[in-house]
């Protein structure tokens, strides 16, 4: 299994990210494979809000859109939302998630053991710090490239 995934932004450079199928292994095989197909190349980040956390993932970037593939099973784990953290969004069903993600800018441990985390960025969070913030976002980051390795 692919050990980081790395997202090119469009607000300049890469993010690395440390896989973590230790906590949740069905998450990093999905998001693993839908960054093989080319799924997140060229989609927003449509929700990104300053002090909590950037979403995406959702290619039509309304936030309500997301793969062809089934849903996710919850992988909840203790692992805090700090920092840096990547962790599935989802709707209110906790077995909802399916391609969109969110990356946290601070801590948000009100989230813990409610969402599943499956990743921690390595390297490259001032480019995620520099996506353009809303809810929506009216001109919105997105990934350039999204590669597994």
């Amino acid at each position: 299994m692919a050990d980081t995934l790395t997202l090119t932004l469009s607000t300049g450079g890469d993010v690395v990210i440390k896989l973590r199928p230790d906590l949740a292994p069905g998450h990093v095989e999905r998001i693993s494979e839908l960054a093989k197909q080319g799924f997140y190349d060229g989609v927003p980040f449509h929700r990104v809000i300053p002090g909590f956390m950037a979403q995406g993932g959702d290619p039509t970037g309304s936030g309500m859109g997301g793969s062809e593939l089934p849903d996710l099973k919850a992988e909840f784990s203790a692992e805090p939302h700090t920092r840096g953290t990547c962790s599935m969004a989802r709707t209110s069903n906790p077995d909802s998630a399916n391609s969109q993600f969110f990356i946290c800018f601070d801590d948000a441990r009100f989230l813990d053991r409610q969402y599943t985390v499956w990743g921690q960025v390595e390297s490259g969070m001032e480019h995620v710090d520099a996506l353009p913030t809303g809810e929506p976002v009216a001109n919105p980051g997105r990934i350039e490239k999204a590669v597994v390795a």
